[in-house]
């Protein structure tokens, strides 16, 4: 992409010679990766678990390791480090030159770097906590001092989100009362969703016929209250609610928890107490940057896999320049994508049409870099709720030491689908005419802009998670996890918990790992 800039590389992972642009594996990263994994004694392995990874494109001959891994994002990262501790032997397969999947690191013209993908955790977010602990990656609080803005009707109205209403935007008493009744009801209706298997609930044939824009019609019959859920709709989903099942929508709400904490609307939407409370010093992608490092060579970068095989009771998975035998193998990647692996034998029709129903939506984030957070002096936290513009969700996306001020808006849904075929040059310009319109003159004319479009990223196609319409999950979710064979599904779309999240994929490549260690 054009914002990504030139980061600095690193011997430790293998890549294929013609892909060598965006490695964010640097060496110093890698060794205070492998210097903290030493520390707390995690990471390692016997040396007959470990394969030369190194050497694979040049020996010419086909290598057997126990599992297979497709992709390097969070959960093939997880689940390879939890198969390492056992002893197993493991390769990690990655389309891309870089580690991470959704979740990446933008650097800076002037130094420093920001998120261009995933970027925020929060309360019952257990596993990534716990996974960035053990690295050393520290988290900070998402800027929320001041103001939030609502611009509506053409209109700009601060509010302040510490008072009764918390962070809701400031719309006349009777959207707000439906919007509390309308919220209350999606957390009730929520509980009733076994997030192991949400087809499987009393009312799931009733409500994954309907869309949530169907529902929402029925229930938020305020216009003002429509707004405020719309809204939360595209900044949750980067979806339309016309695009979701309405099931779907549920379950999303009842995984917004743990085994503990019942899934709420509010945890998903809020930053202090919610999803967006905090971020990673350093940027996220230093999670999984220090996680790969303690795999050494057994990521191997820049091999999208094309082929997975059956060949007796192993199984060949051929990818650029690289064929590997194992016993058994760990799909992570988005449903979308791993339907374009082809499998032989084919797939269950079952997983198959399920892959073809749970499209990724539509998203791309914009970073306006500035001198100073000038913002902050009129009072305002940088976080807004449009109805209109380009970007209708803003965040402060300032370092911890606000060594300079950035602006990141998410562009999402069907705005981010009508800039799919523009150029950058057009996107920050309308990006920019929404931020002096939010923030004022100032927020005009940036020091810097970087721009990440998941929608035209190759080996991603959207985000920030795959979505399904009526019928896909009762009629083919029990397909979402189920083992074909010796292939297993990861990626945060099979996460009972924190689906669509950092979290979730953290989660669910610790489930993979403990499916395959069961069975091998």
């Amino acid at each position: 992409m054009a914002s990504e800039r030139q980061l600095p590389r690193t011997s430790r992972l293998s890549r294929a010679p013609r892909l060598s642009r965006r490695s964010l594996l640097g060496s110093a990263a890698a060794a205070a990766g492998a210097a903290t994994l030493t520390a707390t004694g995690a990471g390692t392995a016997s040396a007959a678990a470990t394969l030369p990874h190194s050497r694979l494109r040049s020996s010419g001959g086909t290598p057997t390791v126990d599992v297979a891994i497709v992709g390097a994002g969070l959960a093939g990262l997880t689940a390879a480090r939890d198969l390492v501790a056992a002893g197993k032997s493991v390769v990690v397969l990655e389309a891309r030159d870089r580690v991470g999947g959704r979740v990446l690191g933008l650097n800076l013209a002037g130094g420093g770097v920001t998120e261009g993908g995933g970027e925020f955790i929060g309360p019952t977010q257990d596993r990534i906590k716990a996974l960035a602990d053990s690295l050393g990656v520290q988290t900070f609080a998402t800027y929320n001092t001041g103001n939030n803005l609502l611009y509506k009707d053409g209109r700009k109205t601060p509010y302040a989100t510490d008072g009764i209403l918390g962070s809701v935007p400031p719309i006349d008493a009777a959207g707000l009362a439906n919007a509390a009744i309308v919220q209350a009801t999606l957390d009730d209706l929520a509980k009733q969703i076994p997030v192991d298997a949400p087809w499987t609930a009393a009312k799931a044939d009733e409500w994954d016929r309907q869309t949530f824009e169907t529902w929402l019609r029925a229930n938020a019959v305020i216009p003002s209250a429509k707004f405020l859920f719309d809204v939360a709709c595209t900044s949750i989903f980067s979806a339309e609610p016309r695009e979701l099942s309405f099931l779907f929508v549920l379950f999303y709400i009842a995984a917004a928890g743990n085994a503990a904490n019942p899934g709420t609307l509010e945890r998903l939407t809020e930053t202090a107490n919610g999803a967006q409370e905090l971020r990673f010093v350093g940027g996220s992608q230093l999670v999984p940057v220090k996680l790969a490092a303690t795999l050494g060579d057994r990521v191997v970068l820049g091999a999208p896999v094309r082929t997975i095989a059956r060949s007796g009771a192993e199984y060949v998975v051929t990818a650029d320049g690289v064929t590997v035998t194992a016993k058994k193998v760990v799909v992570a990647v988005p449903p979308p994508l791993a339907a374009r692996i082809t499998y032989d034998p084919l797939l269950p029709a079952a997983r198959d049409q399920l892959t073809q129903r749970l499209p990724m939506a539509s998203v791309g984030k914009a970073i306006a870099i500035y001198d100073t957070p000038f913002w902050r002096a009129d009072g305002l936290n940088g976080q807004v709720v449009s109805d209109t513009g380009v970007v209708s969700s803003t965040f402060d996306n300032s370092p911890p030491d606000a060594s300079y001020g950035a602006l990141m808006g998410f562009i999402e849904a069907d705005e981010a689908r009508k800039l799919d075929a523009a150029s950058e040059a057009e996107v920050r310009a309308a990006v920019l005419k929404d931020y002096a319109t939010y923030f004022g003159e100032k927020a005009a004319s940036p020091t810097s802009f970087v721009l990440q479009r998941w929608n035209n990223e190759a080996y991603t196609r959207g985000g920030p998670v795959s979505i399904a319409a009526p019928g896909a999950l009762t009629q083919y979710g029990p397909a979402l996890r189920r083992p074909v064979g010796g292939i297993h599904w990861a990626g945060t779309e099979t996460s009972t918990y924190w689906m669509g999240f950092m979290d979730g994929a953290v989660r669910s490549g610790e489930r993979v790992a403990a499916e395959v260690l069961a069975v091998l």
